[in-house]
């Protein structure tokens, strides 16, 4: 099943009377920062002068990957579903972050190895019980990944507002990200991987060695799609598809942390101009995700250290994204406020 999207194109039509707006603002030239660079983009985004937050979502998709049977985990594969359980009962971090926030949140089921049955709160898109061991064999047939894929853009689609952060949950999955990592941008597998949910530094040698070992096995995957479906996972394929959608959209996607970022690769490498509509919430304390920002030319708005996933950068950053369209929005002009501008000299 061939995935269908809409290129993205980016519109810079407005970009000089944004900047015109904010360097007129109460303040000096470009004493605002990051935030200033950031009211820019969401109003190109928005093709707007006045872009606005609103109905702001956070979607964290949730799967299992086989590649766990290798040992690369601190953590038992149970913990997938039992922190889904956590989700839906609000009890874990991204639930806290979110609800201060005023931010919607969504838990998808894009892949567990569990049976939940028919629950409140879960949105079922289940593409099967985990992805299979790509140590062994591709985690997922390309019908699967395509499936996964266009589930994500299918969901996008229900939504209303125009931010839209996204978070993930599956033990495994900073392997899976390491390998995608390393196949899209050649860097290292080394420098790729990292501790994910607390392993030993032998620990970590190892997941590097099954990393290795695997993409030696499936040499032959090279293009975004086959390289995704050979070593992804289920909702990093469906987060790759609906980042997709939201940028289709016009909508500002809020970027997590390393699994997350990886993603945004798989979906940066089939259309380049989604960065455009991309705002990275922060800086993982898991390995590699430094570079792999780098990699995607992205300046993350906070570094905390964190390395919990869930969504939980997007959400923490979410109230800077107000105060930028709030600043443009509200602040007086030197005009408007009688203030003395800067002298020329």
């Amino acid at each position: 099943m061939p995935i269908s999207y809409i290129p993205v194109t980016a519109n810079t039509s407005l970009a000089g009377e944004l900047d015109h707006l904010i360097n007129h603002k109460t303040k000096p030239l470009g004493s605002l920062g990051h935030l200033e660079t950031l009211a820019r983009q969401i109003g190109l985004i928005q093709q707007s002068t006045q872009p606005a937050i609103t109905g702001p979502a956070i979607i964290v998709f949730a799967a299992d990957h086989g590649v766990v049977a290798e040992g690369i985990s601190a953590y038992p594969q149970d913990v997938t579903w039992q922190m889904v359980e956590n989700f839906l009962a609000n009890g874990a971090a991204i639930n806290v972050f979110a609800r201060q926030n005023n931010c919607a949140l969504y838990i998808v089921d894009a892949g567990v190895k569990h049976a939940f049955g028919p629950r409140d709160g879960l949105l079922d898109r289940k593409q099967g019980p985990g992805t299979r061991n790509f140590a062994a064999e591709p985690a997922m047939t390309a019908q699967e990944c395509a499936s996964a894929m266009q589930a994500g853009m299918d969901l996008v689609d229900t939504l209303q507002g125009n931010v839209l952060g996204f978070g993930e949950m599956g033990i495994g999955n900073t392997t899976a990200a390491a390998a995608l990592m390393h196949k899209l941008t050649g860097t290292p597998v080394a420098k790729c991987v990292g501790a994910g949910t607390g392993l030993s530094a032998d620990g970590v040698l190892h997941k590097q060695r099954v990393i290795e070992a695997a993409v030696a096995k499936h040499a032959g995957a090279i293009e975004p799609l086959d390289v995704l479906a050979t070593f992804g996972g289920f909702e990093i394929a469906m987060m790759a598809g609906a980042m997709l959608k939201a940028a289709e959209r016009r909508m500002v996607l809020l970027i997590d942390g390393f699994i997350v970022s990886s993603a945004l690769l798989v979906a940066a490498r089939l259309q380049p101009a989604i960065l455009d509509y991309c705002v990275f919430a922060h800086c993982s304390d898991e390995n590699g995700h430094r570079q792999l920002l780098a990699s995607l030319d992205a300046r993350p708005l906070l570094q905390l250290d964190l390395r919990l996933g869930e969504g939980t950068g997007s959400a923490l950053a979410l109230p800077l994204l107000h105060a930028a369209v709030n600043f443009l929005d509200q602040m007086a002009t030197f005009g408007s406020a009688q203030v003395s501008e800067k002298s020329a000299h």
